[in-house]
């Protein structure tokens, strides 16, 4: 087809790791890798609701993934629960796993996997900037990198975290009647913007959303502060005023943000770098603002690691292998199902 990239076919060089309908499989070990349905066995990168389901038999984690887990799931979080803390390793069938840092979320890890003499690494989803939340992506040497492509075309470069922090300080200051509020995803993107803030030196009290309060207090379990944070739900309205207020993205846009006094629309996520998507969702202040790894990070990241072969899921994949075979580096797209890339 005319401008269409095709795909090279090629050989899976680790017969024993196997995309299928429901995700990656480990076959010595028996067991999924952030499997699409429940399965007996399953091994999470990361707490996000497209990573992390509900119901699997036996799951294995770090502390921090099953502890959200379990808030978001209760006793449905796993028959069994198994803490895997980063750089400790398990053997599962012959299989050596361990979990390192992803720098994408609270909990978040890459799968290091190791069997007959070869390295896959699973990234899940990640990012390379510094993130005060959790600790940042730890390259690991493999033979084969399954690589996360949620933002894998040119056009998604994420501007610096502190210029967009000090873009919502500044309309802070420009309107100072008005309420701002600003839609964020409930794990990661909250806690993250909440950090960022109180690192650029805003210490005024926030109000969040009651959808985002029980994955903050889960924050803060491990460590990390947010700084004053009040319930936005029963505050008088002109309390409101001046103020910043944090919202679930389906919250900015019905009845719930119609309370507050003359709000500011404001979005944080990658994806606002798409000027469509925040004229479509009546979003005022743009803030591009992604916890998953953009173009220069993703075609960074495979040139260092220097893999024999680069697997490519979720996302961009044809526009990221494309550039990785004009670096004369060996890639194919898996495109395995069940991945979303809204909640980012």
């Amino acid at each position: 087809m005319r401008g269409r990239y095709i795909l090279p076919a090629m050989p899976l060089a680790a017969t024993w790791l196997k995309p299928t309908s429901k995700g990656l499989y480990c076959e010595p070990g028996d067991f999924y890798i952030d499997p699409a349905w429940p399965a007996p066995r399953a091994v999470i990168t990361h707490g996000h609701g497209d990573h992390a389901r509900a119901n699997n038999k036996h799951v294995l984690g770090t502390p921090e993934t099953l502890a959200i887990m379990q808030d978001r799931f209760g006793d449905a979080a796993g028959g069994s629960l198994q803490a895997l803390t980063y750089g400790e390793a398990v053997e599962l069938g012959g299989v050596r796993v361990r979990l390192v840092p992803a720098g994408h979320v609270l909990g978040s890890a890459q799968v290091v996997l190791e069997h007959q003499g070869t390295r896959i690494v699973v990234s899940g989803d990640y990012k390379r900037r510094p993130d005060p939340t959790c600790p940042p992506f730890e390259p690991q040497p493999c033979d084969v990198f399954v690589t996360e492509a949620t933002f894998g075309l040119p056009v998604f470069r994420h501007p610096p975290d502190a210029q967009e922090i000090g873009r919502l300080l500044h309309s802070l200051r420009l309107f100072p009647e008005r309420c701002h509020v600003v839609g964020v995803y409930a794990l990661g993107k909250c806690q993250r913007l909440l950090a960022l803030l109180r690192r650029a030196g805003y210490a005024e009290p926030v109000f969040i959303h009651g959808a985002l309060q029980s994955m903050c207090a889960v924050y803060e379990r491990f460590g990390v502060a947010l700084g004053p944070l009040l319930p936005a739900s029963g505050a008088l309205r002109g309390d409101l005023a001046g103020r910043l207020v944090l919202a679930p993205p389906s919250a900015i846009s019905d009845l719930w943000s119609r309370r507050l006094p003359d709000p500011v629309i404001a979005m944080a996520s990658g994806w606002m770098r798409v000027k469509q998507r925040a004229k479509q969702r009546g979003v005022e202040l743009p803030l591009v603002s992604s916890d998953h790894a953009d173009w220069d990070e993703l075609t960074g990241t495979m040139a260092e690691l220097g893999a024999d072969e680069i697997w490519v899921t979720h996302g961009a994949e044809e526009a990221l292998i494309r550039e990785a075979s004009l670096k004369g580096l060996k890639a194919r797209g898996l495109s395995l199902a069940g991945f979303e890339d809204e909640a980012e």
